[in-house]
């Protein structure tokens, strides 16, 4: 999952998102920054009862807050998610040990030209991949520090 900060500055660059289930989401700036939410349409919980189990349909159960404006929630989006946006740029994903592990490097090809995005986490890659197209910044990578090298 990629980090709020990663995510907040995706939606600062215009990544548009149309809510829909499964989508995770944070509530920014309300100390709640590690408290991720998750989309769906309904919460089903199994509860036990003296004459045996049920299966309740629930509505929020463990947050006692009604709702929340739309533009208050920053989407986290997903890997494949992700990489869906990305569409025909994206060339493909590869991993490569270096001395502290290994990295995730996302590789585009565009009219721009190539690109490569290196992070220690393949969705991180992804995001730094698409924050890039959406900058509109044309040639070299970004690495995990969020600096350009050339590619």
């Amino acid at each position: 999952m990629i980090s709020v900060d990663l995510a907040l500055r995706l939606r600062d660059a215009g990544l548009p998102w149309e809510p829909t289930s499964g989508d995770r989401f944070v509530i920014p700036h309300r100390d709640m920054d590690s408290d991720v939410f998750t989309l769906s349409d309904m919460t089903v919980e199994v509860h036990d009862h003296p004459t045996g189990q049920f299966i309740g349909f629930n509505g929020t159960t463990e947050w006692a807050l009604d709702s929340v404006d739309r533009p208050e929630a920053c989407w986290l989006p997903a890997e494949h998610q992700l990489r869906d946006l990305l569409g025909d740029r994206f060339t493909r994903l590869e991993r490569r040990d270096v001395p502290e592990g290994s990295v995730y490097r996302v590789l585009l090809l565009d009219e721009r030209g190539a690109d490569a995005f290196e992070a220690a986490e393949a969705s991180d890659a992804y995001a730094l991949a698409l924050l890039h197209h959406l900058s509109g910044a044309a040639g070299g990578s970004v690495g995990t520090d969020g600096a350009t090298a050339s590619a």
